[in-house]
């Protein structure tokens, strides 16, 4: 499966549009991972936990949106768009949302 954050696939042509694809993934925070990204976050460097978090969040969307590809028969997904955001009581929670176009490729 071909994914592009481009409108087109380069020396390809697009031969059908199946429909717009996306995946989602919304993950808890855990309270001891808060706790320590917030003593890094006032001493600095990086929050590893919430990077795995995130990369782990970011694949299961990316794996949900190609399956939902796959079985509209398409071949790549252009256009993709992926977006981040902190929802819930006190924005505990992460998503990952990601979205773009099934199409099939001659």
């Amino acid at each position: 499966m071909i994914i592009t954050t481009t409108p087109s696939v380069e020396g390809r042509r697009i031969a059908a549009y199946r429909g717009i694809v996306s995946g989602e993934a919304i993950l808890g925070a855990n309270v001891f991972r808060d706790f320590f990204a917030s003593i890094r976050d006032v001493v600095g460097g990086r929050s590893g936990s919430y990077e795995r978090v995130l990369r782990d969040g970011r694949d299961t969307a990316i794996r949900e949106m190609i399956d939902e590809a796959q079985r509209l028969g398409a071949h790549a997904i252009v256009g993709v768009h992926m977006d981040y955001g902190a929802i819930g009581k006190n924005e505990g929670m992460m998503m990952v949302t990601v979205s773009g176009t099934a199409v099939t490729l001659e």
